[in-house]
């Protein structure tokens, strides 16, 4: 299976130093050298190319999505902070028939631990004198904060019935991978779910498994409704 990496960065190394563990090749790499101006992004730099992981910069990603779809080529998308733009990467990947598997974090722990906090979140939703908490830690170079996994553990939450305030803040610091925590509060006790990133490996692998996965597919997928599938 042949892959692009769109976003040649640290992910973008990690993707490439695991990609044989999942039957991968990596035979394209786009980064600011070659592809500033999305002049990377051609029928003849993808030609057999069955699948790209996108990590690239918030301000890119919705134009690398239109463009990778518009080529025919299916796609994962690991970047963070563009998600406003979300109808359009839809709409471009509606339009060509492909396939796109999208995340805050393609790791399959912070999956399991989002439907965690989904069934707490619907448990304390009938307990009011518990308040709630929503926290995050990420290395000093990340670009968005809140984190984009945080946002959607947020949204889970009130998805789930947790209808009250959530006080939610992010730290930036040194070169941690990222913990996410939730938390309730009363005057009785406190209640702590949390999840901690050891390294980048656990994204990396989640995403050349989605590429694996998304092969063939067309629709706009979200990781979390496809893990329990993944090979």
């Amino acid at each position: 299976m042949n892959l692009a990496i769109v976003g040649y960065g640290k992910m973008g190394h990690l993707i490439e130093e695991l990609a044989s563990d999942y039957g991968c090749e990596v035979k394209l790499r786009l980064d600011m050298e070659n592809n500033a101006k999305f002049e990377g992004l051609t029928k003849e730099n993808f030609r057999g190319i069955d699948a790209a992981i996108e990590f690239s910069t918030p301000s890119a990603a919705p134009e690398n999505i239109e463009r990778v779809a518009q080529l025919g080529v299916n796609a994962v998308v690991g970047t963070t902070g563009w998600f406003s733009e979300m109808d359009r990467a839809r709409k471009a990947v509606e339009r060509a028939g492909t396939g796109l598997v999208w995340s805050p974090n393609f790791s399959v722990g912070v999956s399991i631990f989002s439907q965690v906090v989904a069934e707490t979140a619907r448990r304390m939703s009938h307990q009011p004198e518990y308040g709630a908490w929503a926290w995050e830690i990420h290395h000093a170079t990340k670009k968005d904060a809140p984190s984009g996994t945080l946002l959607a553990l947020v949204q889970t939450m009130k998805q789930n019935g947790y209808d009250r305030p959530i006080d939610m803040c992010a730290s930036r610091a040194g070169a941690h991978p990222g913990t996410h925590e939730i938390g309730f509060d009363s005057s009785a006790d406190t209640i702590t779910v949390r999840h901690t990133a050891r390294s980048r490996e656990g994204f990396a692998r989640g995403a050349l498994r989605a590429a694996r996965w998304v092969v063939g597919k067309k629709g706009f997928f979200d990781f979390r409704q496809i893990v329990s599938e993944l090979a």
